[in-house]
């Protein structure tokens, strides 16, 4: 059985599993929405796109240097995100795309196979 994720695990990792409101990976699961980026996963405490703020995705830019891509899975459905969100990313030099959580954590999986330099913000779904 998996133990509980207790806030930030170092490394990367890709999901075992998601969906049931949570995530599961590095034999650890997490009732909750998550931020992954190339330094390790962390609970993210974002439950809807209308709570997504550049302050929330900061530990992303924090790491720009070793991001090109931000995989942001916004829930079930699709929304446009605003040039305020995009914008400071572009500058960083970091693409995002925004697309359904289930889409976002099996892009990100295969990106991570890949060894190619991305972040995930997951809005965790039933």
């Amino acid at each position: 059985m998996a133990q509980r994720f207790d806030g930030f695990v170092p490394g990367r990792y890709q999901l075992d599993a998601f969906g049931a409101g949570g995530f599961r990976f590095a034999d650890m699961s997490h009732r909750g929405s998550i931020l992954a980026t190339p330094s390790g996963i962390r609970i993210w405490p974002v439950t809807s796109f209308a709570e997504v703020t550049l302050e929330s995705l900061q530990p992303v830019l924090d790491e720009a240097g070793t991001i090109d891509f931000l995989i942001l899975g916004i829930g079930h459905d699709i929304a446009f995100l605003p040039a305020a969100l995009r914008d400071p990313f572009k500058a960083a030099g970091i693409t995002v795309e925004a697309m359904a959580t289930p889409a976002a954590a099996r892009t990100y999986n295969v990106l991570v196979g890949e060894e190619r330099r991305v972040a995930a913000a997951l809005i965790a779904v039933e």
